[in-house]
């Protein structure tokens, strides 16, 4: 658990870390609890960050603001700790999920006999290309001693024979 006095302090301590839970209150000094969560959103992360907003303020107004500026979840103060724990148990099985989805995302669905790989449009796409139009990886093409024992002699046998 890592804690900030400060919603500044909390900002740099996110952006120099990882961390799936957070838990900040509406209301600290120099960036309050609402822009942390609009800040906290607006980063590029591959992980997702669970955000549950404290507040002294109640009303369907406050949980609506703070559902917009990205928390995840509200829960007004004075709070009962039996709610806070189960609020806790949603936010570990959400993250859980999210990470599942992570990794069939990073699932990249290839043809086993061409190679070729289904991009998001679902046309199939050599994996050169598919690579080549997400990074700046160039390719160059040879053959491995495998596929010239295996595939290169043997055809180079029945063309002459």
């Amino acid at each position: 658990m890592v804690e900030a006095t400060n919603g500044r302090s909390a900002w740099q301590t996110f952006r120099n870390g990882s961390f799936p839970l957070v838990i900040s209150d509406w209301m600290m000094p120099e960036v309050d609890g609402l822009e942390l969560c609009r800040m906290m959103r607006a980063e590029d992360r591959r992980l997702y960050t669970y955000v549950i907003l404290l507040t002294a303020l109640g009303g369907r107004g406050s949980y609506l603001e703070g559902m917009r500026a990205g928390a995840d979840d509200f829960l007004s103060k004075p709070f009962d700790a039996e709610m806070f724990r189960s609020r806790l148990h949603v936010a570990e099985r959400i993250l859980k999920l999210q990470s599942e989805v992570s990794q069939l995302q990073a699932l990249l669905p290839i043809c086993s006999y061409c190679k070729k790989i289904r991009g998001e449009s679902g046309s199939w796409v050599p994996v050169e290309a598919y690579i080549a139009a997400r990074t700046d990886t160039r390719f160059s093409h040879g053959i491995c001693s495998d596929c010239y024992r295996d595939e290169v002699l043997p055809e180079l046998a029945r063309h002459r024979g």
